[in-house]
């Protein structure tokens, strides 16, 4: 019996607390997807037990509940009218379920989705910035010549200009213009300001004196957050000005008022903010630096300071280390540091089962390997936080060891594998890297597990059934439905040629399963290369099952052929296996075409499900 659409929705308005419970509603090919807005006034028990709702489960602030391909989007018309929400999209119910986290989540989740569209660049720079500055130290003459100088500056063009690229990826994700993002980002690492990462050694800092307000003109290259704060600031600000100035004026007035006030509220105060706290985060950081158990601390630590863009800032230390002592003891804690993320995010690499993520993971944890983290720290580790916490006990470890045994360097600026030429003593610094590393990647393998991908929740396929249902009657014979689902009629088929009847009469049936069986006793006359259509014959009746519009397309991927021409199959037999999901990311429609070839050669022909 078809199911009642009407029906199935009220039923869900009703267990859901009706529409004024509903923050968002959409569907996908087989889900209902919904933000609530109560959730204590859900019955869950009542609506797994809907007709028509074939599973139901939550995830990321959604509740999804499976209908099934061909239907939920019948439900999801009446459950519109029921409830009178509005129609909603798939980003726009991801976005209705981010805005109901809490707001430790949203700033955890924040850097993330900053910075996961820039990982090719930075993953591409830290390869190759770990790469040309390890190569002098193994031939010295290479650090003079015009190829070191060319793959430096290819190298260093992403960080140098990191916070360009942060400024235009945060735009994004707060909803401003990315344009005006970029403008903000390339304010802060203006060449007329002085380097951030010179600042230290200039021997005066020239200032601004603005509403007797002294600016120091200092860039802020390799920072992170006051770029963040700087483009919110701007976002929000863009976004209010384009409500109360009037439309006349909006195109010139709003851009240029936002800039202004954000690059002045940018140089007077998040900058200048932000460089107080990173003055006392480098006075206790040298003070820790100089104890054992400190050194310790501060392996642990530095990851959280290379997330807030403070690390470049160390080389002040080291300066004053090597000017002091000859002999620059904060190398082997940043190293220690650095190789644990590297051993954190390689453990993720060899675990995950995510191609995407191990196709970053990888990649970043040999940059790591080089003293590059920020595409391990903020593309893999960071994100999903237990990985890098394993780093930075590692990274504790590691420097601990590097402390007790008193290892440094009479240089600064590099760390991990390119560090190695330099170090006070070679074998000891190799067993400091492989403790930050091994207990940093074991720790990940053990208490680190990948989430499972939202999109894996799908519909347990049934066993095969022997079909029950004619869909096609002549004197031949009858033919039994081949697959579960919807059957429509042949003109409601979604291809022109199938619709008009050339290929011969028949149905169609939109799946809610992934298996064909034979719809009768026959022998398989044919099947496609593609393995997306099949031929079988019986008693003078000729069939074709086409699975899915146009899925030739597809050359067989998504497609499993259960039989080969010539094959004696019974009612019921498995004939083909296929993937609606495929067929759907593909482009393509999912019906199955059910035709009789030679229709006009038989007496009595009727058509649809009986």
């Amino acid at each position: 019996m078809a199911l009642d659409y009407r029906k199935c929705a009220e039923e869900i308005a009703k267990y859901i607390g009706g529409g004024s419970n509903v923050i968002s509603a959409a569907h996908c090919a087989t889900r209902l997807r919904l933000v609530i807005a109560d959730n204590s006034k859900l019955d869950k028990k009542a609506l797994e037990d809907v007709e028509g709702v074939k599973g139901m489960f939550e995830s990321n602030g959604q509740l999804q509940l499976i209908i099934g391909t061909g239907t939920v989007n019948k439900v999801y018309d009446e459950f519109l009218a029921v409830t009178g929400v509005s129609a909603a999209t798939k980003a726009d119910v991801k976005a209705a379920a981010a805005s109901k986290m809490p707001w430790w989540k949203k700033i955890l989740k924040t850097p993330g989705d900053i910075f996961v569209p820039i990982l090719p660049a930075i993953v591409a720079s830290g390869l190759m910035m770990g790469i040309v500055e390890a190569i002098p130290k193994f031939a010295p003459a290479f650090g003079d010549s015009d190829w070191y100088s060319f793959l430096d500056l290819v190298a260093n063009t992403a960080f140098a200009l990191l916070p360009v690229l942060v400024a235009i990826s945060a735009a994004r994700v707060f909803g401003g213009n990315i344009f005006l993002g970029a403008v903000i980002g390339l304010m802060m690492v203006h060449p007329a300001l002085i380097n951030a990462w010179t600042v230290g050694t200039a021997e005066t800092i020239p200032e601004w004196h603005i509403f007797f307000y002294p600016i120091q003109q200092v860039g802020y290259q390799g920072h992170v957050i006051p770029v963040i704060l700087a483009v919110l600031l701007m976002s929000k600000l863009e976004k209010l000005l384009h409500k109360i100035v009037p439309e006349m004026i909006d195109l010139f007035v709003t851009p240029l008022v936002t800039v202004l006030v954000t690059a002045f509220a940018t140089f007077t105060i998040i900058g200048p903010v932000f460089s107080v706290l990173e003055n006392y985060v480098l006075m206790g950081a040298k003070w820790l630096a100089g104890t054992t158990v400190g050194a310790a601390v501060m392996g642990a630590i530095y990851p959280w300071t290379v997330f807030l863009g403070l690390h470049h800032m160390y080389n002040v230390i080291e300066a004053g280390m090597i000017a002091q002592t000859g002999l620059n003891t904060w190398m082997p804690i940043a190293s220690a540091a650095n190789f644990a993320q590297f051993g954190a995010c390689l453990a993720v690499a060899v675990k995950v089962k995510n191609a995407k993520t191990r196709s970053v993971a990888l990649p970043a944890s040999l940059s790591a390997s080089l003293g590059i983290t920020e595409p391990a720290i903020f593309g893999v580790n960071y994100r999903f936080m237990k990985p890098f916490l394993c780093g930075m006990a590692g990274g504790a470890v590691g420097a601990l060891f590097g402390a007790l045994f008193k290892l440094g360097a009479p240089v600064y600026g590099v760390t991990g594998i390119p560090a190695i030429p330099a170090v006070n003593n070679i074998p000891l610094y190799l067993v400091e890297l492989l403790i930050s590393a091994g207990v940093a990647f074991a720790l990940t393998l053990f208490i680190w597990k990948e989430d499972k991908p939202e999109e894996k929740a799908a519909e347990p396929e049934a066993a095969p059934e022997l079909p029950t249902v004619s869909v096609i009657r002549c004197a031949a014979g009858k033919v039994m439905q081949p697959v579960a689902g919807n059957v429509i009629a042949r003109e409601a088929i979604p291809d022109e040629t199938f619709a008009s009847g050339v290929l011969g009469d028949g149905v169609g049936v939109e799946p809610t399963a992934e298996l064909v069986v034979a719809p009768f006793d026959g022998t398989i006359s044919s099947v496609a290369q593609s393995k997306h259509a099949i031929g079988i014959e019986s008693n003078g009746m000729e069939m074709l099952i086409h699975v899915g519009v146009d899925t030739v397309n597809m050359n067989g991927d998504g497609f499993e052929c259960l039989v080969k021409e010539g094959d004696e199959v019974k009612l019921g037999q498995p004939l083909i296996r296929f993937s609606r999901e495929k067929i759907k990311a593909a482009g393509y429609s999912d019906t199955v075409a059910v035709l009789l070839t030679n229709s006009d050669d038989l007496e009595g022909v009727e058509c649809g499900a009986e």
